[in-house]
């Protein structure tokens, strides 16, 4: 019964929100989710619908007697098997702890990013115009950029491919 009313107090839209999960875990929630729902459903329409048979009637209608009061016979002494669940608590539990450390790795991923993004927002900001910047500090950020114009000069190339396409024939008038 506590799983019952523990299962109805999780806020899923906090978790499907709030926690950043990533999609393979929350499409795995929602199938759980979902196999809980069908499951409990399935349970209380089994409860709910007891079969009442009318065995007066097979007395009646059947002319097989003895075949009537073994099933009336076999209707009385049934009694329901409860059965031994532990081995799939283990299961669930590992299902469990997979969740839990894809969650936590999720979360260090995420806060990883958001770090680097946070780093990058803050270069952004405090970054000069790009008209304030020197040709020294472009080479000193972007070596690259030095290197690809060190090695067009020494091939002897003068324009960049592509440039005059783009950009068309500069002219100082």
């Amino acid at each position: 019964m506590a799983a019952r009313s523990a299962a109805t107090n999780v806020d899923w839209t906090k978790i499907y929100t709030g926690l950043g999960l990533d999609k393979t875990t929350l499409s795995n929630l929602q199938a759980f989710r979902a196999r809980h729902s069908t499951a409990v459903s399935k349970n209380s329409a089994l409860k709910a619908t007891v079969p009442q048979i009318d065995l007066s009637h097979y007395k009646n209608v059947l002319k097989d007697q003895q075949a009537v009061s073994l099933a009336e016979k076999v209707l009385k002494d049934f009694k329901a098997v409860d059965y031994d669940v532990s081995k799939w608590n283990d299961v669930v539990g590992a299902f469990e702890g997979k969740a839990v450390s894809a969650a936590k790795e999720t979360v260090s991923k995420i806060q990883t990013e958001q770090s680097s993004l946070q780093a990058t927002l803050s270069n952004i900001q405090d970054a000069r115009p790009f008209e304030d910047l020197t040709v020294d500090e472009v080479a000193k950020a972007r070596p690259e950029i030095s290197q690809a114009v060190e090695t067009m000069i020494k091939k002897g190339k003068w324009s960049v491919p592509g440039y005059r396409e783009k950009f068309g024939e500069f002219s100082l008038m």
